[in-house]
């Protein structure tokens, strides 16, 4: 199979295997974190009004779109969790 049979999905995993974000939207990220903590919980983790304010997944989203720095908080924090729940399954490893 040559370069350009390879399909676009497996090509883009080549491109950054070493990118753990590579492929998980904002979003999904929030989702997850929500899922996991509470917002006045993550507000403790990551002090940003948009997770102690009228909090909403839509709305931080906004916020974070806006602002680089803010987002690489949550990226972070969704690593730290992401990592934390692996060691804590044997069979994830």
């Amino acid at each position: 199979m040559s370069e350009k049979e390879v399909p676009a999905a497996d090509n883009e995993e080549r491109q950054q295997p070493n990118n753990p974000l590579h492929g998980i939207t904002l979003e999904k990220m929030l989702t997850v974190l929500r899922a996991h903590y509470s917002w006045k919980e993550l507000n403790q983790k990551v002090e940003l009004n948009c997770f102690f304010s009228h909090p909403s997944i839509k709305s931080s989203l906004t916020f974070l779109r806006k602002n680089n720095w803010a987002r690489k908080k949550v990226e972070n924090l969704y690593l730290e969790l992401i990592a934390s729940l692996k060691s804590a399954d044997p069979q994830a490893r």
